[in-house]
């Protein structure tokens, strides 16, 4: 095995390429977590791994409804979660992602009594079905006598998601809104510690490895003692191998890859591309980037990969009535990556409900 079997594998597993995942939740159970920090766009990640068909409204119609979540967890920023497994992933994750916002907490005098406090008024003001954005639980808080607003605010109703209180409510326009999760979530799954732990380390794993401990740890929070713990309790479900000098473990009966796409329109915070911290590199064996002083920190760019492997970045122009894709190439695509990339537009645009156009820059 080398870098380009584990990106191969991982486009697999991932269902980027091979057999195409049922629907949305499919995907979400799939991964486990969907980082979706980009909503639009992220959005666009659950779609790309089915059969062609499924549209932004299908999957709002499911964030909506509750079957799919999307909270902060894990590392933690936004992902998306199905609704019946959020309390037992919370309930394993949580604790470790308090400890990494404790100096933030601490700045904002957000201690553990604090915190009882504001997630009571926070469960007071969503329920009976209320579904409120964060300025109106800011102001129901400061109703309460806790004044929050801009950071500190989004501290406090981070800390009632992290606790498995709260999660997003029904979209109001293009406001996001939260809603408590007991009023979401008919049917949660209940798992013990031990079981969430081997649960999340296989899921990760089988959906996102071959990957090392250290990878999941970045995506999970958890320690390195809890992973070594959840490998052990998966026992023979995962296997091992070396290469360039790290362990990386996988599932023990996973399928001979599919080829990768010959392109592939990827969000900037696509599992394939950010769940990884120590074998990253796999995706872009290459080093390919763009030229200095193209982006700068704040630059939002999007990943396209041919056959498996980073080969431009992708910005997204919106209006009422199109889409501009504006692709920055780092080497010229083959003319079957360019046809494949052209279609992979053209579904997109199926997605999105607007003819897109794609122009290179």
């Amino acid at each position: 095995m080398d870098g380009l079997s584990i990106a191969r594998l991982r486009m697999h597993q991932q269902h980027l390429s091979g057999p195409s995942c049922a629907d949305p939740p499919s995907v979400v159970r799939r991964l486990g977590c969907v980082q979706s920090q980009e909503y639009a766009v992220a959005k666009w990640s659950l779609a790309q791994r089915c059969a062609p068909g499924v549209v932004d409204a299908d999957v709002q119609r499911l964030l909506d409804d509750g079957t799919i979540l999307r909270t902060h967890i894990l590392r933690p920023t936004w992902h998306f979660v199905l609704g019946a497994e959020l309390g037992w992933i919370q309930a394993l994750t949580g604790p470790r992602v308090h400890v990494f916002n404790g100096y933030y907490n601490r700045m904002h005098e957000l201690d553990p009594d604090t915190a009882e406090r504001t997630n009571a008024v926070i469960v007071a003001a969503l329920s009976g079905g209320n579904h409120l954005t964060r300025p109106e639980l800011g102001a129901a808080l400061a109703s309460a006598g806790f004044a929050a607003t801009g950071n500190k605010l989004g501290y406090v109703v981070m800390f009632a998601e992290l606790s498995g209180l709260i999660a997003n409510g029904v979209r109001r326009g293009k406001q996001h809104t939260y809603a408590l999760v007991s009023e979401r979530v008919a049917a949660p799954v209940s798992l013990s510690p031990e079981e969430g732990l081997a649960e999340l380390t296989r899921r990760y794993f089988t959906s996102h490895g071959p990957a090392t401990v250290k990878d999941f740890a970045w995506w999970s929070s958890l320690t390195v003692k809890q992973i070594k713990q959840g490998i052990a309790l998966c026992g023979p479900a995962l296997t091992s191998a070396e290469v360039d000098g790290r362990t990386v473990w996988f599932a023990a009966d996973g399928p001979e890859p599919a080829p990768p796409p010959a392109a592939a329109l990827l969000q900037g915070y696509d599992e394939y591309v950010v769940a990884f911290s120590d074998t990253k590199y796999a995706y872009n064996l290459a080093g390919l980037a763009p030229a200095p002083g193209q982006y700068n920190e704040n630059s939002m760019f999007h990943p396209i990969a041919f056959d498996g492997q980073i080969g431009a970045f992708w910005r997204r122009k919106l209006t009422a009535k199109s889409i501009t894709l504006e692709v920055d190439l780092f080497a010229e695509p083959t003319a079957r990556q360019r046809k494949a990339l052209t279609e992979e537009a053209e579904r997109y645009g199926a997605f999105a409900g607007l003819p897109v156009t794609l122009t290179f820059v």
